[in-house]
């Protein structure tokens, strides 16, 4: 049995612990809450471009944008996976990277090249090693920024129109809530009026462009992927403090619990040791 300097060693230990998973808890609660609300505002500006994207395109052919070009060989793949930075947030970036791996098992064989570009620190060290990195993107998802979307865009546009790659893909975490992330991939290059809308065909319509239409789909279309990119960064970061939010809560339930359990057996150690010291009076005494 543990002495009860041991016991009081792991009771310190636990308690410095639980407090920093509470401060922890604090401050990822009060990210998520600035997250949320930058996921939520921006979420009613997709949620309008892309039904608006899906019409038009709907009423537009592939050879209108070199965006929409839908190649007939699918041979040079590139996926942009966003994770978060810093760890502790529970199964946030390893569910996404064994989703990532899964896929690239089951389908890799199909592709000449697969290679990989990252928002996140975690993930670009566990793949680094292992896939083809085209590019990582350092400190992109620690503050999401509009522009840091533009230039992710401009890089991933420019080597789509370059053929460096026939498609494009993007695997990121859906937020839901503090406690339900889903990994999910999709693709964001050629664009797929299909893409925009969440059931259903696009509804085809015939439109009068003004300006031109040449000009209309230049100055549209990258701005709506680099917005699928923001977009991917704002719920990256919404997902990362709530899921990290959760795992610190858990973090500090669990050291309360321990606690009292390591309370109640050093009493008991306690308790054993004067009853130990009582019994040795005794027998002395009776011995004298």
């Amino acid at each position: 049995m543990p002495s009860i300097k041991e016991y009081d060693t792991k009771l310190k230990s636990l308690k410095n612990t639980s407090k920093m998973t509470k401060t922890m808890k604090m401050v990822s609660a009060s990210k998520l809450r600035k997250a949320q609300d930058l996921q939520r505002r921006a979420s009613e500006y997709a949620r309008l471009t892309y039904a608006f994207m899906a019409r038009l395109a709907a009423s537009l052919d592939s050879t209108d944008h070199p965006l929409f070009e839908q190649r007939q060989e699918i041979r040079r793949i590139l996926l942009l996976v966003f994770t978060s930075d810093k760890g502790l947030c529970g199964g946030f970036n390893n569910n996404l990277i064994r989703m990532t791996e899964r896929w690239i098992e089951e389908h890799g064989g199909e592709y000449e090249q697969v290679d990989m570009s990252f928002c996140g620190r975690r993930g670009y060290a566990h793949f680094r090693n292992r896939q083809n990195v085209r590019a990582y993107y350092e400190e992109a998802t620690r503050n999401p920024t509009f522009e840091q979307a533009t230039h992710i865009n401009e890089e991933v546009c420019a080597a789509f129109l370059a053929h460096e790659y026939d498609a494009v893909y993007l695997v990121c975490n859906e937020f839901r809530s503090a406690l339900s992330q889903r990994p999910t991939l999709k693709k964001i290059l050629p664009v797929e009026s299909t893409a925009f809308l969440e059931g259903g065909e696009p509804i085809p319509q015939d439109y009068i462009f003004e300006p031109s239409r040449q000009e209309l789909l230049e100055e549209l279309v990258p701005k709506v992927i680099g917005f699928q990119i923001y977009y991917a960064l704002l719920e990256n970061a919404a997902g990362e403090h709530g899921a990290r939010m959760t795992a610190m809560d858990n973090a500090t339930n669990n050291a309360a619990g321990l606690i009292d359990r390591y309370t109640l057996l050093r009493n008991r150690a306690r308790q054993a040791a004067i009853t130990t010291e009582l019994i040795e009076i005794v027998a002395g005494a009776e011995a004298l």
